[in-house]
């Protein structure tokens, strides 16, 4: 049995066993939450909600990938998938072009794809505790970004052009392998 929490147009918040058989008025479903479920996979449920998604919470399970069809959730806002395992990202995330946070921290990820540029409306990436080496040079498009979180990852350099992130007010980097810093 799947746990699942979800938020509908109503306000209607608990735990709920996934049901095909809503009666009645068709419900819109925006916020689902599967955390802390033992979940290997992105549960197929989720899908049934394209549309109408906007926040997805797949925390502290064991989903080692994300599938092709997550990126079809056009209205999703919140991607928060922490403490997974998780190795990439996809490059089928640019299609995520309403996205405003996203939480990948305590994965394997080693690196974010150069379509993550069109991810424009992000705001918030918290991506600690993941082996990134760099960031891509398409990651100083994100001109909305106003928190970014990468402690304990592996960098080595920031991209050159990072001081075009001028509305980024919060910035943490500890404990990374940096030597020099881009001039911002």
């Amino acid at each position: 049995v799947h746990c699942l929490e979800m938020t509908t147009k109503r306000k209607l918040i608990g735990r709920l066993v996934p049901c095909r058989c809503f009666r009645g008025e068709e419900e819109i479903i925006s916020v689902l939450d599967y955390s802390h479920c033992s979940l290997q996979q992105v549960p197929k449920e989720v899908f049934n909600f394209e549309r109408t998604l906007e926040e997805l919470y797949l925390d502290a399970n064991q989903i080692e990938e994300l599938p092709k069809q997550l990126f079809n959730c056009q209205a999703l806002r919140k991607l928060s998938i922490p403490d997974n395992d998780l190795s990439s990202l996809p490059t089928t995330i640019a299609s995520l072009v309403n996205l405003k946070e996203l939480d990948i921290s305590k994965n394997g990820v080693q690196d974010f794809p150069e379509s993550i540029k069109c991810c424009k409306c992000l705001t918030i990436i918290e991506a600690s505790v993941n082996p990134i080496s760099k960031l891509p040079d398409g990651f100083t498009q994100l001109l909305n970004l106003t928190q970014l979180y990468l402690n304990d990852a592996f960098l080595e350099f920031l991209p050159a052009n990072f001081g075009r992130l001028v509305k980024l007010r919060i910035l943490e980097l500890r404990e990374n392998h940096l030597k020099t810093l881009p001039n911002i």
